[in-house]
């Protein structure tokens, strides 16, 4: 990157981050436990709501996730509507139809049950109601959401995309397959509910994908240049929960503290990177998200040690620390080799799950300036990446993540 255009990045990073210090990054309402989803009708009561929009997806609802919400507002004397139809990476045609059915059954609340594409549905359903003259396209970027939706509970049934504590909501132009976020404090869900029984049923592919979305999160966060003492905090926190957790969970989704400590790590590394952004490694994936439907939690486990490494000792330091959290290496290494150490892990845990290394043929080479034009867009001048790349830069990361 030239480096006038560096500069312009820094500058524009500089007063964002100013910006989010001055603004108020609310965390959720908190509520955890063994069949949490239940609590949702006290907290329609406590906020006075009645009517609430459940979004989830077809997968979540085949297996029964919904029930015990659902029991428990019928019980209760709710009426709801239940949009069940979510698809993965969310479209504009996703996202309209449950809107509709807000509007026709003159909901007043949503709840999100679900991974993220389903809190990402239900963030822009809330934001469109509130704003009735905007369009998704209009909502696109920061700080367009003006008004704020009365109530938005977030259930989350994977351990991984920290959507119940995040600003951000992605979303699919279905006619450019262009992949973009709606970032706005006002999309943070008031309420966040972990009822760790939802994930009992989880395949082992959706636990190793989230659960590197999650360790993905915490790590862009911790290493970019708008972290905060309480960001640095989170993300080590989740990195070690990650490190105890996630192959466990993962050879035994029944295993009750498994589940629990990795839902904490998605939910603290949301937290973090809701604050102190995120970098390259989500703009690749988002791309490759819109223009090709990638799992996003699979495609950033794949690019994460590509980047790391693309960042060369610009990444040291941050990186070492998060080595010396998991005391990877000897106290008396260097900064670079505890670096390499911790990048090393994060291929070992990849590895143990059965994540390949690279994508197998997925990217077409025409596609390649394109996708690197789009990742430029997303991440340039607003991720404090420790090393900035432009969209000829971002080309060679496309081809080493697939080489054909």
């Amino acid at each position: 990157m030239n480096p006038f255009r560096k500069a312009y990045c820094r500058s524009y990073q500089f007063f964002v981050g100013l910006a989010a210090y001055l603004m108020n990054f609310k965390e959720p309402e908190l509520l955890s436990g063994e069949g949490a989803s239940a609590q949702v009708s006290d907290v329609l009561k406590k906020y006075g709501y009645m009517r609430p929009l459940i979004v989830t997806d077809p997968g979540v609802y085949s297996l029964g996730l919904t029930k015990t919400l659902e029991d428990s507002l019928k019980a209760k004397g709710y009426t709801y509507a239940l949009y069940k139809d979510v698809v993965a990476n969310p479209t504009f045609d996703c996202i309209n139809e449950a809107k509709a059915l807000a509007e026709k059954n003159n909901c007043d609340s949503i709840v999100a049950v679900g991974g993220g594409s389903s809190m990402d549905t239900a963030k822009t359903v809330g934001a469109l109601l509130a704003n009735p003259k905007a369009t998704i396209v209009s909502l696109r970027g920061i700080l367009k959401v003006h008004k704020r939706y009365p109530l938005l509970i977030a259930i989350p049934t994977t351990a991984g995309t920290g959507s119940e504590a995040t600003v951000a909501a992605v979303v699919v132009n279905p006619k450019t397959h262009e992949k973009f976020a709606i970032d706005d404090p006002k999309l943070i869900p008031q309420v966040c509910i972990h009822d760790s029984s939802l994930l009992a049923k989880l395949p082992p592919k959706i636990i190793s994908s989230t659960g590197m979305d999650a360790l993905t999160h915490a790590v862009e966060a911790f290493i970019g240049h708008e972290r905060t003492a309480k960001t640095k905090r989170y993300s080590i926190e989740a990195v070690r929960l990650i490190d105890g957790n996630l192959f466990a969970f993962y050879q035994d989704p029944s295993n009750a503290k498994a589940r629990l400590a990795m839902q904490r790590a998605s939910y603290l590394a949301g937290v973090s990177f809701t604050r102190s952004y995120v970098g390259y490694v989500h703009a690749i994936a988002h791309s490759l998200g819109g223009q090709y439907n990638v799992p996003h939690g699979l495609a950033n486990a794949i690019i994460l040690p590509h980047v790391l490494r693309s960042y060369g000792k610009k990444a040291d330091k941050p990186l070492s620390r998060l080595a010396e959290a998991l005391t990877l290496t000897k106290p008396s290494a260097s900064r670079h080799d505890k670096a390499l150490a911790f990048i090393a892990w994060i291929e070992g845990m990849n590895a143990k799950m059965g994540i390949p290394k690279t994508f197998d043929h997925l990217i077409k080479p025409e596609d390649i300036p394109l996708l690197a034009s789009r990742a430029d867009k997303e991440a340039n001048p607003l991720y404090p990446v420790p090393k900035e790349m432009n969209a000829k830069e971002l080309e060679l990361l496309y081809k080493e993540i697939d080489p054909q």
